[in-house]
């Protein structure tokens, strides 16, 4: 089968690789119908990891080739979504509602990698939701960003427990911090903050919910959301970046007793434990525990409530997938999806 590999930082290549086999009676063997690139695949294509050879690509949807006998959840045929992490969904970590850090969590990228034709799912019952039957080809991007980036978003939100009454403040306007904007109004949050310097991702917040756009970065852009919140600053603050700058920029966007949900893929993040003390703000963030929401997602795509597959702005077929690294590496595409 094809597969993307990246070799090192900024050399991804499309190469043959060997059929997915069932291993262990809990996988499932899935031919994959979209995928996509995620910005934290931006990190090793940057050089700020070094990957070797690494499988890459870890949202997905596709239909269920095979299952092992003890999947009992799936049958050959579903369509299926699935979570960036695999989870058995009964340890005590599951059921208490964080799978993505399962006693047997393993991260799709890398050791399976689903920028491919097909994949090996371990713990498929714990790790897969089928739909509740075949989507209609308009609803394939809307339930892939379902299997990362809105889950991702929807958790931010959650995290720092955006809904009624409360300020959101969105720190980072790829294509998570666009879904936390969705996550936010969804929530019923009264107003949502962004910080975006893009024009298209404005519009596309616009869209989603947001009622304010702030142009500003670093302390600037605290000043002004200070200014726009009488001085107080935001109830929930989402954290979609990663970088020193962005957490710290989120940590005083918040006003005391406020939250923040951080989900960025951390990067040499310190916080000052004096300003951390003072700051007065809650802290809940990590793995997204995407499997956790994706009934309610799936529903929610299912009956058209929500359309987060407007987050994709480049479609290329998977051969081409080194081209959609250089267009989201160059600004020139917020989420690639890509084709198979």
């Amino acid at each position: 089968m094809r597969a993307v590999i990246m070799h090192a930082p900024g050399d991804v290549r499309v190469e043959e690789r060997e059929d997915p086999q069932l291993i262990d009676p809990t996988d499932a063997v899935i031919r994959l119908t979209a995928t996509c690139i995620c910005g934290s695949d931006l990190w090793p294509y940057r050089g700020a990891d070094q990957p070797d050879h690494q499988h890459m690509g870890h949202e997905y949807v596709g239909v269920v080739e095979e299952i092992g006998e003890e999947v009992t959840t799936l049958e050959v045929g579903d369509f299926v979504v699935g979570s960036f992490v695999i989870s058995c969904g009964r340890c005590e970590i599951c059921r208490e509602g964080h799978p993505s850090r399962c006693v047997h969590a393993v991260f799709v990228d890398g050791a399976i990698g689903t920028q491919a034709e097909k994949a090996r799912i371990p713990f498929a019952n714990g790790t897969l939701v089928k739909t509740p039957g075949q989507p209609e080809e308009d609803l394939i991007p809307s339930l892939l960003a379902a299997s990362d980036v809105l889950g991702t978003g929807w958790f931010a939100a959650d995290a720092a427990g955006a809904g009624p009454g409360r300020i959101v403040a969105v720190v980072g306007d790829g294509a998570v911090g666009l879904m936390g904007v969705l996550a936010a109004k969804q929530r019923g949050a009264e107003r949502i903050i962004v910080f975006s310097r893009h024009a298209d991702r404005q519009a596309l917040d616009r869209e989603y919910g947001a009622t304010d756009i702030i142009t500003e970065r670093g302390d600037e852009g605290v000043a002004r959301l200070k200014e726009l919140t009488g001085g107080l600053g935001a109830h929930s603050t989402i954290e979609a970046v990663g970088t020193q700058e962005s957490m710290m920029q989120a940590i005083r966007s918040t006003r005391p007793g406020g939250a923040v949900g951080f989900v960025g893929v951390s990067h040499d993040v310190e916080i000052p434990g004096g300003e951390l003390f003072f700051s007065a703000v809650h802290l809940h963030g990590g793995p997204a525990p995407v499997r956790r929401y994706l009934p309610e997602l799936i529903d929610l795509i299912w009956r058209r409530e929500i359309d987060p597959g407007k987050v994709f702005d480049l479609t290329l077929p998977l051969a081409e997938a080194a081209e959609g690294y250089r267009a989201m590496d160059e600004r020139r595409a917020t989420k690639v999806l890509l084709t198979l």
